[in-house]
């Protein structure tokens, strides 16, 4: 038996214990294994995931303050198998990807604005979110070999000083003040509908930082002209409506949201350009279209320096 069917047999076991029906293995990303039992679904982490954090990530998120906001685990435990740390959740519907008209805007941006209004010292202590650091980890998987990454890698070298640097620390031009609670890695295939109501799943990056980073997909996706205005619209009015935090209550938000959506912009672009490197294939529309947005962040990075100062 390898040792990928020797982790999947040991989940499979997991599941049975919690939940109600044979094991399956579902789809998902490459560095994610998800097994599910009828109502339980048990989820080995990615390689390398550092068993302290998640365990004070597992336990911050069963405090009664996120309950409707947070998928509550089935149980608080962190589990090692074959190497991989492995939890258990409920099993919830997730967003429709072929009914993209049906996907829960408003709900989502209600959740988060309720996530970031609570306090982080009400919770047991948490790492720092993952959302900046994410950017540098995806980019890394670039060569340069390729004009496209290298596109890639000069707009991520034009947000460097508003970035973490490689030992984690904020850049020079990072915002301070960023002490609130963030997801950390928030987009629509973080819902489920569960018991009749959205709710937000995966804690692997929550934690103490800049909630703008949670709304810098959809602004991202805004930005580049790949999601529909009054989408984007729908969605940041039901944030603001909740009493969101992470932008201004009126006006123009992209001063909160012109960093970390330029910096998802980069971040999307990478994987996607590490994704067509191996796949051996060319860009497709969407992801040509996300290389070519940062060569406008590069654009509009170098008009910003070569403005003079007073």
């Amino acid at each position: 038996m390898s040792e990928s069917e020797e982790l999947i047999s040991e989940m499979g076991r997991i599941g049975l214990r919690y939940g109600d029906a044979p094991p399956e293995v579902l789809p998902t990303r490459p560095d994610v294994v998800i097994v599910r039992a009828g109502s339980v679904v048990v989820k080995a982490h990615a390689p390398g995931t550092d068993r302290e954090p998640l365990v004070r990530r597992m336990r911050a998120v069963r405090h009664p303050v996120l309950r409707g906001i947070l998928l509550d685990p089935v149980t608080e435990e962190v589990t090692e198998v074959c190497g991989r740390l492995v939890t258990v959740w409920p099993t919830g519907v997730p967003v429709d990807h072929d009914d993209p008209d049906s996907a829960p805007w408003e709900a989502s941006a209600r959740l988060l604005a309720r996530l970031h209004a609570v306090p982080a010292g009400a919770l047991p202590p948490l790492p720092a979110a993952g959302g900046p650091a994410r950017v540098g980890k995806t980019v890394a998987r670039l060569d340069g070999g390729t004009a496209a990454g290298r596109v890639v890698l000069r707009a991520f070298d034009s947000l460097a000083a508003f970035l973490p640097g490689p030992g984690g620390a904020p850049g020079p031009d990072a915002r301070d003040g960023a002490d609130l609670l963030a997801h950390g890695d928030w987009h629509m295939g973080q819902m489920v509908r569960l018991h009749g109501e959205w709710i937000i799943l995966d804690t692997d990056d929550l934690g103490v930082g800049d909630p703008a980073w949670d709304l810098s997909r959809p602004a991202a996706w805004f930005a580049a002209g790949l999601l529909e205005p009054q989408v984007w619209h729908r969605f940041l009015d039901a944030y603001r409506a909740e009493g969101g935090c992470a932008v201004p209550p009126h006006g123009e938000p992209w001063e909160r949201l012109e960093v970390p959506a330029q910096a998802m912009t980069v971040q999307l672009a990478a994987a996607a350009v590490a994704a067509a490197g191996r796949e051996g294939r060319e860009l497709d529309e969407v992801e040509q279209v996300l290389v070519d947005t940062c060569q406008r962040i590069v654009q509009f990075r170098r008009a910003c320096h070569s403005v003079p100062t007073q």
